[in-house]
């Protein structure tokens, strides 16, 4: 998340539906005399369109909730589609007004223009990377035979469609390494198509599987396990409930009406269901969850037939197969009995969890996951935020530790039949470098390295820790220019998550690097709710415990707002799906505590979040409003939506969604912002930036993310009164 300070504040006078942003002074300081001042002007913002208000109320344990906007959550209907161009029009008429908004964009995009490649990894004979030559759309799979074969261009997918937004996403590879099947979504939609290419002779086969959704590809023999929701009804592709998840198995040269059913559950609709297959293609392997944390796990003999034996049969722990080692034993990745996880050696005979072995005992910080390379075992771990390799051998016995740039996150490819592995490295000041590894030597060579136009050199990361509102300590990165004053004049932006038992580690972003170059302090609160520190971490900011998440956060802000980093009117708060509820919450709790709230792709209405797509399995983290009265006014107390009050002045605030968003619907967005609108009373621009023919996030074209942050940090930049290098002169200063 984000938090936009700003220096001055700016009267807005609404004249006959029309809001005039008045002067604000400028900064003297010394600092600012080496820059090209950006001088304000008078900008305006059209009157927020009439929003039509329905008269449903919804009875919640005898609280009636009134629910005004719910025709908004018909995303297909053209009244909906009236009312997001009529959003925009305003929110894009007010941005390109911005003064610098312009150059903006054309630095970010030299920012961004840099080579960006992922590490390779290997299957039979050939090498494949992800390379990106700097700002086309998506990057490119390229495969080449050996370490130093001709790298040729295997997918592109750039060119699956004129406006660069098909993406790839997901891929398995045949036990002989002929066939590779991938996935494609577009218009970053979660929904996946599935195609099937022939290595040998780089042709597509006319096999094709559709609506599959949060799926692998597990290869056996002639074919490959997904899985799949039915088709949704005509209109609802993106809004409509995903219920009743099943697994199939494609045999190749077939078509999908072929597909032989692998596993479904007739009785628990809201279950989602995924397959695997050991790499000696020995076992096959299910795995079942009721939400997005918790999984069942059982295993099948393919060579001897027999039914699924279970290995665990509910939804408290994490559980997953690392590998078979031979005779029915498993080694298995679980926070069974340890929060921070380890890893356990299962025996099919004697499958029951009590009975589980420790292989790779837990450790005082926290295990993210086992790489098998060569004869060795990388396991990766988080410690204070930061990425720790460890090498054991195959026995499990601890051999050293691989050596690190700095602090940073790594993560590691390997092949168990291959002494060579690869790992990756990033910061938040170190764009991402790839290092050759020798698991015979523990000798590492550098093996990309890109070249930016950004000089992180310049630029400092330190860690703080910081008490929550219950004392318990938070970390916090917090990047920024060499010897910036720490004044309370710098305009900051403030991220976080907070939630799903997903860690915000420290990483190199190029969208970043145009504020930091403006002066600007970027801060990244850990928050509980994510697993920086295990399981605990994670459930000490769920269900009942949200609230201390939104604390933890306005602790940051309060942070740096007393150490002088910066203050209320130059910060900034802002985060992503999760992240969107933390900035709504927050904004709506403490409206007074920043100047800027961006929130992302929210989740917004807390009390029915569960109603579309994949929402029921979001319960597990939030509760449900339906269940009972204390979830009900848990959610209600906290539910962006719902806790808008009228008359406040709420911080300046552009909303960000898609329109083909089917993770977190963009009714969310949408009814937020007509509440907000409803209600704000104040000087500063309350917005919605609907990005048409985009969805949740992932594989987003570079182009419209381009687009997007240039228009936040031109809106953050702006509302925070900040100072830049660019010159105040441009087309917009001459209307």
């Amino acid at each position: 998340m984000s938090n936009y300070n700003s220096m001055n504040k700016i009267a807005l006078l609404f004249t006959a539906g029309l809001g005039l942003i008045a002067c604000g002074e400028k900064n003297t300081s010394e600092k600012d005399k080496n820059l090209e001042k950006t001088s304000r002007k008078e900008i305006s913002v059209k009157a927020y369109p009439e929003v039509r208000k329905d008269t449903i109320v919804d009875d919640y344990f005898g609280t009636a909730i009134a629910d005004p906007y719910r025709w908004l959550e018909n995303d297909t209907s053209e009244e909906t589609g009236a009312w997001v161009k009529a959003q925009n029009e305003v929110t894009f008429d007010y941005l390109t007004q911005i003064p610098f908004r312009e150059d903006l964009e054309k630095r970010l995009t030299e920012l961004w223009n840099y080579e960006k490649a992922g590490a390779p990894f290997k299957k039979g004979d050939n090498y494949f990377m992800y390379k990106n030559d700097g700002i086309q759309n998506q990057s490119v799979l390229y495969i080449q035979k050996g370490l130093d074969g001709e790298q040729q261009v295997l997918l592109d997918p750039n060119t699956m469609s004129d406006e660069g937004t098909t993406s790839l996403n997901g891929m398995g590879f045949s036990k002989d390494n002929r066939y590779m099947a991938y996935g494609i979504s577009k218009a970053g939609s979660d929904w996946v198509e599935i195609n099937v290419m022939d290595l040998e002779t780089k042709s597509l086969m006319e096999d094709k599987v559709n609506w599959v959704k949060f799926s692998g590809i597990s290869w056996y023999k002639n074919g490959f396990h997904y899985s799949s929701y039915d088709p949704p009804t005509e209109g609802s592709d993106y809004s409509g409930k995903n219920e009743f998840h099943k697994i199939y198995y494609h045999t190749l040269g077939t078509s999908q009406n072929e597909d032989q059913l692998v596993y479904e559950d007739k009785e628990h609709p809201q279950r989602n269901a995924g397959a695997g297959i050991t790499d000696d293609e020995a076992y096959m392997y299910v795995t079942t969850s009721e939400s997005t944390n918790g999984n069942s796990l059982m295993v099948k003999d393919l060579n001897n037939g027999g039914d699924f034996v279970s290995l665990v049969d509910g939804y408290d722990t994490d559980n997953y197969i690392l590998d078979h080692i031979g005779n029915g034993k498993f080694l298995v990745n679980t926070n069974y009995n340890a929060p921070n996880n380890r890893i356990c050696l299962v025996d099919i005979n004697n499958p029951t969890q009590e009975n589980w072995v420790d292989f790779i005992p837990e450790k005082e910080y926290v295990l993210r996951g086992v790489s098998l390379a060569g004869d060795k075992m990388i396991a990766s771990y988080m410690k204070n935020v930061q990425s720790k390799l460890e090498v054991y051998d195959s026995a499990a016995n601890y051999l050293y530790d691989i050596a690190l740039p700095g602090i940073g996150i790594a993560s590691f490819n390997g092949d168990k039949d291959e002494s060579t592995a690869f790992y990756s490295y990033t910061s938040y000041t170190t764009p991402t470098e790839i290092y050759q590894y020798d698991l015979e030597t523990n000798k590492a060579e550098l093996f990309f390295k890109p070249e930016t136009a950004f000089n992180g050199s310049e630029y400092v990361t330190e860690q703080v820790f910081y008490p929550s509102k219950d004392g318990t300590n938070i970390p916090m990165f917090i990047t920024y220019k060499k010897g910036t004053k720490m004044d309370g004049n710098n305009p900051t932006f403030l991220y976080g998550y907070g939630g799903f038992n997903i860690s915000i580690t420290p990483r190199f972003s190029a969208i970043n690097t145009v504020f930091l170059e403006q002066g600007g302090i970027y801060a990244v609160a850990n928050l509980r709710g994510g697993s920086e520190f295990g399981e605990d971490w994670h459930t000490a900011g769920w269900r009942l415990n949200k609230q201390n998440v939104f604390d933890d956060f306005i602790a940051a802000a309060e942070y740096l707002i007393e150490a002088k980093y910066t203050s209320s009117e130059k910060l900034a708060i802002h985060g992503r799906s999760n992240g969107g509820l933390l900035a709504g919450a927050v904004m709506t709790q403490r409206p007074d505590l920043m100047k800027v709230s961006l929130p992302g792709v929210g989740v917004l209405d807390m009390l029915r979040y569960h109603k579309f797509t994949i929402g029921w399995a979001w319960a597990g983290e939030y509760g449900r409003s339906d269940t009972d009265e204390e979830n009900f006014n848990n959610l209600l107390s906290y539910s962006p939506l719902h806790n808008v009050k009228k008359g406040t002045e709420y911080p300046a605030t552009m909303v960000v969604t898609g329109d083909h968003d089917d993770r977190v619907v963009p009714a969310h967005s949408m009814k937020f912002i007509s509440e907000l609108q409803a209600k704000h009373q104040g000087v500063n621009p309350v917005l919605v930036r609907v990005d048409v023919n985009a969805g949740h996030g992932a594989g987003k074209p570079t182009e419209k993310v381009i687009e997007e942050w240039a228009d936040v940090w031109s809106f953050v930049l702006w509302n925070t009164n900040a100072t830049t290098s660019f010159n105040a002169n441009t087309k917009n200063d001459e209307k």
